[in-house]
């Protein structure tokens, strides 16, 4: 009788124990419960932390706005990749492994996605970036989107906005080296702009820098020396409005224009009356709003934030609903199903514009350009992809 007790306690003690160390389903799967997970993959500091905070501004309001899909609560799990290719990867792990989220929104810096592409690969997470223009985010890797367009076209932009608009023909490049967004867009508008000129030696000069540098006399000073007609600076906003300053006060007047990752306050900050003038590409434009859903987000974020978005706050909102409206066509939660149903996204009204995936995972997407007028961002032109 005393035997057969002990037997008894001691599956009682397995049973009980295996329950406690077993965890539900949904944990895993993504299914289940009052909770959906996405995740934002942003630079909360570090040098690109101007940048991240914008599109979790975004993020933010659409979840305040659309709080719940297939009858759940939806919560945020933000992540901060500390503008670090390292930190990146391992706040992607962190969001994948430890939250479990079923989509991914980010980030901010090419270089920084890049670092993540493998973990949500991997893991079968889909990531819908914002901002990241190099093609290499989405290249080979069936579970990273954007709903911004790529470098290729951004380049081609501004090199004939160079040569139809301002007349050059003779170029400098300056470009941060350690940035593989600014490396791959001085690439994008040095082959649009030699095939506009006709002329293989239209580049004059071409100089490199890093990221946190401070002094760019050297660069410059061989800059000027070889005359060129505009400068073409690609790069994060406050090494390229410190750079803008130095150029002005060595004298250089020729136009120096860039790329998205000026449109932060920190560039006006920094560049005060030198940026004035100067002309960059971008996303979005406040004083042209495109869709009905365009119209929502600027009174909303108005209300909200009292200021004016920046092009790439529209992107992050509009990253959000892109993986809401994933997840209503999916009728799941189940990652894999979700980023099947992001794949399919065809004329998607989002805040900065009608959004349409291409086999690549890239949004097809007009581009904007803005010129700082007044101390402000101030609308310019739009530029449609040749193939609309």
């Amino acid at each position: 009788m005393k035997k057969v007790s002990l037997i008894l306690v001691i599956v009682l003690i397995l049973s009980f124990t295996l329950a406690g160390c077993s965890k539900p389903e949904q944990q895993t799967a993504g299914e289940g419960g009052d909770v959906i997970k996405i995740g934002v993959f942003e630079p909360i500091t570090g040098a690109n932390a101007g940048g991240g905070a914008l599109e979790v501004e975004g993020a933010k309001l659409a979840n305040k706005l659309y709080p719940e899909v297939l009858g759940k609560k939806v919560e945020l799990v933000i992540a901060d990749n500390k503008s670090d290719k390292v930190e990146a990867a391992s706040a992607a792990a962190r969001l994948v492994e430890k939250e479990k989220v079923v989509a991914i929104i980010g980030s901010w810096g090419s270089s920084l996605s890049m670092a993540a592409g493998d973990i949500v690969k991997n893991a079968k997470v889909p990531a819908v970036g914002a901002s990241c223009t190099n093609p290499l985010v989405t290249l080979n890797n069936d579970y990273y989107f954007r709903v911004c367009f790529i470098d290729p076209f951004q380049g081609t932009v501004m090199a004939n906005y160079a040569f139809n608009k301002l007349g050059a023909k003779k170029a400098a490049i300056i470009q941060e080296v350690s940035n593989d967004y600014s490396v791959g867009l001085a690439k994008f508008f040095v082959d649009s702009f030699k095939e506009l000129t006709g002329d293989a030696n239209c580049i004059v000069a071409s100089s490199n820098y890093n990221t946190g540098d401070q002094d760019f006399t050297a660069q410059l000073t061989n800059i000027k020396a070889a005359n060129p007609e505009v400068i073409f600076a690609p790069g994060n906003f406050t090494e390229s409005a410190l750079l803008i300053k130095q150029a002005k006060q060595l004298g250089i007047n020729v136009p120096i224009i860039g790329g998205d990752t000026w449109e932060t306050p920190e560039f006006i900050d920094i560049g005060q009356a030198d940026v004035e003038g100067t002309v960059f590409s971008t996303f979005f434009a406040t004083e042209k709003p495109i869709t009905a859903e365009s119209e929502k987000f600027l009174a909303e974020y108005r209300k909200e934030y009292n200021k004016e978005p920046a092009a790439v706050t529209a992107l992050g909102y509009d990253a959000y609903i892109l993986i809401l409206d994933a997840i209503k066509r999916a009728g799941s939660a189940d990652p894999v199903k979700i980023r099947d149903e992001i794949a399919k996204t065809k004329d998607f009204m989002g805040a900065a514009g009608v959004i349409s995936l291409d086999e690549n995972g890239d949004a097809v997407k007009d581009a904007v350009i803005k010129v700082v007028k007044g101390g402000k961002f101030t609308y310019m032109d739009t530029v449609k992809p040749v193939n609309k």
